[in-house]
């Protein structure tokens, strides 16, 4: 069994000899936004964890993270020794109807996330694209990592609500993918990408231009961003708007992380208490800051809450945004 002393301490017993891990799974591939979260996390998170355990990131890449929901729900572990990150909007896919998400995400146990999110739609400065208003006019090839994830869905739902004429081209293993994808010419912009990732990981390319931000997508803007529109402003119909708070209503818990259900509850309780504690760790600040990684957690609690909100939205209003995604 693994994280035996985690476990012990919450007077689980088991033979000394087992290792002392838990495992935290990364539903996208190395060296994305997700991943880089998940492994900061996990080299400051067991520290706060009863038995002090090693957290273990192991990446499970595949739909947009979607298998790795499906995993969490049916297959992990739910001891505690065990818990993961997914795409923020894979929580609602059983909500707008997508039969392969196999999960009821009101019953996870959300431990909290790690940034209240704004994504964009940023282009690649050499196609000529610089304003959301050219995404009207002319097709533009956007990259996705497949399945029900923001590169995938923002997009479409975009284009069915305000009408642009985004194509997808989509499949790539994570954003790392997109990005040499977009570099090597394959697509022309990316639209689902999370601020906080570009700001770590390509600063300068919007410095210099090698990157035009045309959109935010979100409820509210970033202060980084307050010349780049907000997508919400660009609503003609209270209809309209209806359905994109909907459909960025999970921007808010911008990089979730989740234990199977079940969990016993003082285990999850561990879980969502060292969760937070690590978001106000000053070595855990001290090396987001470094790395340049935006951190504006939510509580678990919080996360919670939120889920539940969403899953109770009136029907007509999810039937539109389902259509819309789709």
């Amino acid at each position: 069994m693994r994280a035996l002393v985690f476990l012990c301490a919450l007077g689980v017993t088991n033979a000394l000899a087992q290792p002392r891990s838990v495992d935290l799974y990364i539903g996208y591939s190395v060296g994305g936004g997700y991943d880089i979260y998940a492994r900061l996390l996990a080299r400051h998170m067991g520290r706060h964890l009863p038995g002090n355990p090693t957290i273990v990131p192991r990446n499970m890449e595949g739909a947009g993270s979607l298998r790795l929901a499906n995993f969490l729900y049916k297959a992990a572990p739910r001891d505690g020794s065990a818990f993961g990150t997914i795409g923020r909007a894979i929580a609602f896919e059983p909500l707008f109807g997508e039969q392969s998400a196999q999960f009821k995400a009101t019953e996870f146990g959300w431990l909290g996330s790690a940034n209240d999110e704004v994504s964009v739609c940023a282009a690649w400065g050499k196609t000529g694209i610089a304003r959301f208003e050219d995404l009207y006019a002319r097709e533009v090839f956007v990259g996705g990592t497949g399945g029900n994830s923001d590169t995938d869905t923002f997009p479409k739902a975009i284009n069915s609500i305000l009408g642009t004429k985004m194509k997808l081209v989509t499949g790539y293993p994570g954003g790392n993918d997109i990005t040499l994808a977009l570099q090597r010419g394959e697509v022309q912009a990316r639209c689902g990408w999370s601020w906080s990732s570009i700001k770590t990981n390509h600063a300068a390319w919007v410095k210099d231009g090698t990157l035009k931000i045309l959109a935010q997508l979100a409820l509210e803007k970033h202060p980084d961003l307050p010349q780049v529109p907000l997508i919400m402003d660009m609503v003609k119909t209270p209809e309209q708007r209806q359905v994109l708070r909907l459909v960025f209503a999970g921007q808010v818990m911008g990089r979730p992380f989740l234990a199977p259900p079940g969990v016993p509850a003082d285990r999850l309780a561990a879980l969502r208490k060292a969760f937070m504690a690590t978001m106000q760790d000053p070595l855990f600040i001290a090396e987001a800051e470094k790395i340049k990684l935006e951190v504006r957690p939510v509580s678990g609690d919080a996360v919670q809450k939120l889920v539940a909100e969403v899953y109770a939205s009136p029907p007509e209003v999810v039937k539109r945004a389902a259509a819309a995604l789709r």
